[in-house]
């Protein structure tokens, strides 16, 4: 049985992302992700910066470099972590560059399909953490470099209205942990298992632009 939710709207156009990574993470809060027949709101995000963050892939690889210098904002950065699981990101280009990572939506459509590819019928574990809703999605390294923001199947639409987020340290790395760049909706059940453990952190406001 589909979860209703208010109607997508508009596409999130690649102005939204010509912005800095910490800017986009935190507004994406609350966007619909579209892939293919499947979609979900957006309920936890990381932002990773280009530039002096030990714990994003530009810091020790080339190639993730090459890829913020040839790629326009809004491109998606797709990689297999630790050989087992792909995780979608979206490129943010601007006063500085970086990454955000996707890393939990709510499921909105599609969840017969999700279920099938994740093995799972609990509607909260199906996309708590980037590695599952990658896999519910279908996101695999094919999808590296698409544009996010053409028109077409994939991309982000304008969701819900968000009253406010929740932000705490990076999770899952060993460097820079200190920098509140996690970005979460605070009480939602979605988020992944260390975001409902969240014992500390600040709640923002978050103002539609």
């Amino acid at each position: 049985m589909e979860v209703h939710r208010p109607s997508d709207g508009a596409l999130i156009g690649r102005h939204f992302f010509e912005r800095e990574p910490v800017v986009c993470a935190r507004e994406l809060v609350g966007a619909i992700l579209r892939w293919g027949r499947r979609a979900g709101m957006v309920v936890e995000t990381e932002a990773y910066d280009a530039e002096g963050d030990e714990a994003c892939h530009t810091f020790h690889r080339p190639t993730a470099r090459a890829f913020v210098a040839g790629h326009r904002a809004g491109s998606a950065y797709v990689y297999l972590n630790y050989g087992m699981h792909w995780m979608l990101n979206v490129l943010a280009k601007g006063r500085r560059s970086g990454f955000v990572l996707i890393r939990a939506i709510e499921p909105m459509r599609g969840l017969a399909g999700m279920r099938r590819a994740r093995g799972v019928a609990s509607l909260t574990e199906l996309c708590s953490g980037p590695g599952k809703l990658a896999r519910a999605l279908g996101v695999d390294g094919s999808h590296h470099g698409i544009d996010l923001c053409s028109p077409g199947c994939r991309g982000f639409s304008v969701g819900p209205p968000v009253a406010a987020v929740a932000c705490g340290p990076r999770i899952g790395i060993s460097r820079a942990k200190e920098l509140e760049w996690r970005f979460l909706m605070p009480g939602n059940p979605h988020v992944s298992g260390a975001g409902r453990k969240e014992k500390a952190g600040r709640t923002l406001e978050v103002r539609p632009a």
